[in-house]
């Protein structure tokens, strides 16, 4: 069978749909991300180790990196509306079921269906931007609608922090159910049927795996994400242990973190665009100085805070960047690429988190910003070796 966006009828100029699937990934990025801002309060009330509760990081991944192509694979023929309601419907229940979940067994039950959400959301949202605008407004609704994780990535961080530190952590999950469930509202008023008339198949998948570039670009996303999660899954002990902050403290550091990030994605979607692998060599340089900075410059509340910032600025523009990378990889699979990038992306999320929640508690806390600056150091290596080729820009 064809691929499928080649079977798609467009629906043209929903700009409003643009913001709904936007809002979508949003909503399902931030759930994600919203442990890692309260990874040391739920671990208190759950009576479980910092490494134990990187598992809500880490498994909800996982299952998305293996959910993003089983969900394109099996959506078929299936209006891409509905898929995206029905998701967001489950991930409102599993915001709630992690509000209220007693101990860690349930807490991870409700990060299954997390997982399932943040496959299937992100995978279908991808190549929906061909279908809602004309083709020269293209480039535009791709931005908003990633620019959901991204803004997600950088801000569900410090908005999760945020929200435990005032009113406590099982509110913050209970704020993201009622937005996740407002959001829902919101596709249903404007996101008109997405009908398609083909399918996907595993074939497909394999076809592109063999294309060298989409090769490339999953070993940097795999590369680049684990990197990240290794240490920053553990941001808020490492704030506090190394860098000494008060508790209080740490909602304000990781949103200027947040607003670092927002800057550094709209920087990245302006260059990407045209210098794809220029912008993922300045990010992967980024990556590699972020840890070494952190040991070296972050034993105080001002040094660490500083490299906070430069981290938001270093990792907010890399979902896009890594897009567009995909995108220009396989122009005509766009759905096919994206699954393939959210399953790396996540598995990338996963291996990182729980190495890192190993390394914690195996070795020391510190250790995994070593770690993460190896990995770094590999994906910038793979990246300037793809400068170096003229076929890339």
């Amino acid at each position: 069978m064809m691929n499928t966006f080649s079977t798609m009828k467009p629906v043209r100029n929903s700009w409003t749909a643009v913001i709904a699937v936007g809002l979508a990934t949003f909503s399902v990025v931030t759930t994600e991300m919203l442990p890692v801002g309260l990874l040391t309060t739920i671990a208190g009330t759950l009576c479980i180790t910092t490494g134990s509760a990187g598992l809500m990081i880490s498994l909800p991944a996982l299952l998305a990196a293996l959910f993003a192509p089983v969900v394109v694979i099996a959506s078929g023929g299936i209006d891409r509306r509905r898929i995206l309601c029905g998701l967001l419907a489950l991930l409102v229940i599993a915001n709630l079921a992690s509000a209220l979940a007693p101990n860690l067994i349930l807490m991870l039950a409700a990060r299954i269906l997390v997982g399932f959400c943040i496959g299937g959301i992100w995978a279908i949202a991808g190549g929906l931007a061909s279908r809602l605008v004309q083709e020269n407004a293209i480039g535009l609704a791709t931005s908003i609608i990633f620019g959901g994780v991204a803004a997600a990535s950088v801000l569900g961080v410090p908005l999760g922090a945020f929200i435990g530190d005032v009113i406590g952590w099982r509110w913050a999950f209970g704020i993201m159910t009622i937005f996740s469930a407002l959001v829902l509202v919101f596709q249903l008023a404007v996101i008109p049927a997405l009908p398609v008339t083909g399918s996907t198949n595993i074939s497909q998948f394999i076809a592109q795996l063999s294309n060298r570039k989409i090769q490339a670009g999953l070993i940097l996303t795999l590369l680049l994400v684990t990197s990240h999660f290794v240490a920053f899954t553990f941001v808020r002990p490492l704030l506090i242990s190394v860098s000494g902050f008060e508790t209080q403290w740490i909602s304000a550091i990781l949103f200027a973190y947040g607003v670092a990030g927002i800057t550094s994605n709209f920087l990245a979607g302006i260059t990407a665009a045209r210098y794809t692998t220029f912008t993922l060599i300045v990010i992967a340089t980024g990556l590699v100085l972020t840890p070494l900075l952190f040991i070296t410059t972050g034993q105080s509340v001002t040094g660490g805070g500083g490299v906070l910032i430069f981290w938001g600025l270093a990792y907010g523009g890399l979902s896009v960047g890594l897009m567009t990378w995909m995108i220009k990889a396989a122009p005509r699979a766009v759905e096919i690429s994206a699954a393939l990038y959210v399953g790396v992306f996540n598995t990338g999320i996963a291996l990182g988190s729980w190495t890192g929640g190993q390394v914690a508690d195996m070795l020391a806390l510190t250790d995994t910003l070593w770690l993460a600056c190896g990995l770094a150091t590999a994906a910038l290596l793979l990246a300037v070796a793809a400068g170096l080729n003229r076929g890339d820009r």
